[in-house]
């Protein structure tokens, strides 16, 4: 079973555009799968559930309602201390040990993920998702 990680740019986009996640997920990967989030993510999205402009206030709290309703699994990952400084060196940390798929739109992080050869999951025209292998 792959597991799929949700960045908290890709969740906060797919909430924002209205893009139904798991009916998209189900389309695209015909293989089973587990839907999870690291860690570090529920600190970002806290903060810009805090500060962020109020269209991303609005994505941010929908993304946590999201992923307590679906039950996503939440990744704990080893950090030397409690305060998580950069979830995307987490992410590329963790798709070193297993079987992972990356949901991102971060351009930097997607470059890095491919060069490890770990599939992407990309959010097309704001309306659909598109697996890149």
């Amino acid at each position: 079973m792959k597991k799929i990680i949700l960045d908290t740019n890709f969740l906060v986009s797919v909430v924002k555009f209205k893009v139904d996640l798991f009916s998209e997920l189900q389309r695209i990967c015909d293989f089973k799968y587990m839907a999870c989030i690291v860690d570090g993510t529920i600190t970002e999205l806290k903060k810009l559930a805090e500060t962020g402009k109020p269209k991303e206030v609005m994505s941010a709290k929908i993304s946590f309602e999201l992923i307590k309703k679906k039950k996503i699994k939440i990744i704990k990952t080893p950090s030397k201390n409690k305060r998580v400084k950069n979830v995307d060196l987490l992410i590329l940390n963790l798709i070193k040990k297993g079987n992972f798929i990356v949901a991102t739109q971060d351009k930097g992080l997607k470059r890095e993920i491919r060069k490890k050869g770990v599939s992407i999951i990309v959010l097309r025209q704001k309306k659909y998702l598109k697996l890149i292998i």
